[in-house]
């Protein structure tokens, strides 16, 4: 079953159970997925529909500080449901340590040693770890063991 299909039928499931939260999350999900498809004239296979779920976790990740910063709790409780809901379509995420190894050895491989090989660094590592690492995250951990 594809991802999309999936969605689908989580929809059903959630409107069926009356789950609004999981019901609203999907919804977006689905929307973004539908006006990407009709931007670009192609059909997202089951990577582009993670890539669109990424997006849309980091949204609602970015949404959540602000909430936070507003005293949102209202919305601060609903966000943070959603933030679960989307992580759960996402493949598992590497742990700081998989992540540090991985930057570790490609830093290594490349023989990169200074912050201007940074772009460098990133564009052979973001290939190896899409969709199991956010990119900020990877960055940064990049400029560090560039930096030291």
């Amino acid at each position: 079953m594809s991802l999309k299909q999936q969605l689908a039928e989580e929809l059903k499931v959630a409107m069926k159970e009356k789950d609004i939260v999981k019901k609203n999350a999907v919804q977006m999900v689905r929307a973004a997925i539908l006006n990407y498809e009709k931007d670009n004239l192609k059909e997202l296979d089951d990577e582009g529909v993670l890539d669109i779920i990424a997006k849309e976790l980091k949204k609602r990740k970015s949404s959540l500080i602000e909430y936070e910063k507003s005293n949102r709790e209202d919305l601060i409780n609903e966000l943070k449901s959603e933030i679960v809901i989307l992580t759960n379509y996402l493949p598992t995420q590497l742990s700081d340590e998989e992540l540090a190894k991985i930057v570790k050895n490609t830093i290594d491989e490349l023989g990169a040693n200074s912050i201007k090989e940074m772009g460098k660094v990133m564009g052979v590592i973001i290939p190896k770890v899409k969709g199991k690492a956010d990119n900020d995250r990877v960055g940064q951990m990049v400029k560090h063991n560039l930096n030291q």
